[in-house]
């Protein structure tokens, strides 16, 4: 059955028929194409625009075509170079092996070691963070866990029937570090699991790839988005280059804090976690917690938590009587945790955990592979085989020191850090960044240029950090530190009053490094010349 056609419809027809009679059939057939060609480079410069900022995209546009000039790219490659080689200090890679000796030294090798240990800098008591473990690295609590390592250096949990002693302890590490972060809490929801890893880094991506997996089969999101603050660990932008992620990092606060409502304003259909730091790395500052988890639990969205610095201070600092806000899993929300038991757990380097709130999330930790003809495979973390040993000396120092033992330790470091803080603000060019809640301080100045300053500390031995935006330096407070207070304060002193009286970059220092790279509008270009540094290092 034949449909009248409108009146407007043939008189419309018509007209458009006659309009278009006048342009060649070529054109008519290549306008729209065009068109579309121009509507998707605009939608990409709005995205990138949109992604990067107007500003960040101005800048990288100039200077990609300022590299263009005959001569530019040249001259930078070379400025970078001579960068990388300042950075590489007195790296000096000659006389090191490159094959094996035709003849084994046998037990001889073992002072070949101790005579290039030597050469070692002293760090005792001298460096941020880094050593934990406080007293000599011969006894005590060192040669504790040296020896829990060295009776299990052999073994490999990835063989459960071989070694059920290292299953056990991992078990038991797992536990014990869910206990203290509140899995005993009617709150918690009392399913809290988790596994151990190498480090915060492993921790943090597994966390991420869990949850954009859980995220995926929860609500179906096929282009994940994650949203973390400026001053959450770049743990999290590795993750996102691995897992395909993107990124958005938001600007803190005044009080250097998560922003949460600046956030808010970043969730969308494809986000599939928020971020929190207890403390963050660069200040020692605790992010709102409890206002993050509300807001993911109002978007059903994961919230990770990362405890890494703090997850074995925080919990006895609250026993202590410091005011320190909710933080774990006693916050509803929080659906991952990560903590180094290899800092303030004192435990031997590469042992974290990490932790979640149920095996639904943690199920998408694990990788089974069913078509390998090598048989029926499965591994808990980014690691296959794994270092028992370690795993061995994480559970000795736990059950070596204890709860009070915790207890005792953090009171130490807690007050240390304190008459530090007041260190500081005592002295005149300097100001604390923000109100630390831990054993972090970072510190930065308006009289005195704070990395030159960093600089005449590294003169005299000590290792801090250094931090961008705003420039400052910071120390991590350790058990090291306790008995040098007065002499870390004292090189303090002496060395902003070095810097005020004598301005101007000090000789081998890299504050004009710093500097630069913080000045520096292209991050691209600081981006490069890390990767050159780091491929050239390697």
């Amino acid at each position: 059955m034949a449909f009248p056609i409108p009146p407007w419809l043939n008189q419309f027809r018509a007209s458009a028929n006659s309009f278009l009679s006048q342009y060649e059939p070529l054109i008519l057939l290549i306008t729209p194409l065009f068109s579309l060609l121009i509507a998707r480079i605009l939608q990409s410069i709005f995205l990138v625009i949109h992604e990067r900022g107007l500003k960040a995209t101005i800048i990288s546009f100039v200077m990609t075509a300022i590299k263009l000039v005959p001569g530019v790219k040249k001259h930078i490659d070379s400025e970078k170079q001579k960068i990388v080689d300042k950075l590489q200090g007195s790296s000096n890679r000659d006389g090191w092996r490159t094959e094996l000796p035709k003849s084994g030294l046998g037990d001889n090798v073992l002072v070949q070691m101790r005579d290039e240990k030597q050469k070692d800098v002293t760090w005792q008591g001298k460096c941020s963070g880094t050593v934990y473990i406080g007293g000599n690295e011969n006894e005590g609590h060192f040669s504790l866990i040296n020896e829990a390592c060295s009776m299990f250096a052999h073994t490999n949990p990835l063989h459960l029937s071989v070694f059920p002693s290292v299953v056990r302890f991992e078990a038991e590490v797992v536990a014990m570090t869910a206990a203290i972060l509140g899995s005993k809490e009617k709150a918690s929801g009392g399913k809290i699991c988790g596994n151990m890893t190498s480090g915060g880094t492993e921790s943090i991506l597994l966390a991420v790839k869990s949850s954009r997996d859980y995220m995926n089969a929860k609500k179906g999101i096929t282009k994940p988005e994650m949203i973390i603050p400026v001053s959450a660990h770049s743990a999290y932008d590795k993750a996102a280059q691995y897992f395909k992620i993107k990124l958005w990092r938001v600007p803190v606060d005044k009080e250097y804090r998560a922003d949460v409502k600046a956030i808010n304003r970043y969730i969308n259909k494809n986000t599939i976690m928020i971020v929190g730091s207890a403390p963050g790395f660069p200040h020692g500052i605790i992010d709102p917690i409890e206002e993050l988890g509300d807001l993911a639990s109002s978007y059903q969205i994961c919230f990770h938590v990362d405890l890494c610095l703090g997850g074995f201070v925080l919990p006895f600092a609250r026993k202590l009587g410091y005011p320190v806000p909710p933080f774990d899993f006693t916050v509803q929300g929080v659906t991952s945790i990560s903590v180094d038991v290899h800092k303030y757990g004192l435990a031997p380097k590469g042992t974290s955990v990490v932790l979640y709130r149920n095996r639904e999330i943690r199920k998408h930790q694990f990788v089974a592979v069913t078509e390998w003809t090598g048989g029926l495979y499965v591994s808990p973390t980014i690691a296959g085989s794994r270092a028992g040993g370690l795993i061995a000396g994480a559970w000795a120092a736990m059950i070596s020191l204890g709860s009070e033992g915790y207890l005792e330790n953090t009171k130490e470091i807690m007050e240390a850090s304190k008459r530090i803080q007041k260190g500081i603000q005592d002295i005149p060019e300097l100001f604390v960044i923000g109100r630390p809640d831990m054993s972090i301080i970072a510190f930065g100045s308006d009289v005195v240029d704070i990395f030159e300053v960093n600089d005449v500390l590294s003169s005299k031995g000590w290792h801090l950090n250094a931090l961008q935006r705003p420039n400052s330096v910071h120390i991590c407070v350790t058990l090291q530190h306790v008995p040098v207070v007065q002499i870390f304060l004292k090189d303090l002193r002496d060395s902003v009053q070095t810097v005020k009286e004598n301005p101007g970059p000090v000789n081998g220092g890299f504050a004009p490094i710093y500097g630069a790279a913080g000045k520096m509008p292209d991050r691209v270009m600081v981006q490069d010349l890390l990767v050159e540094f780091m491929d050239s290092s390697c």
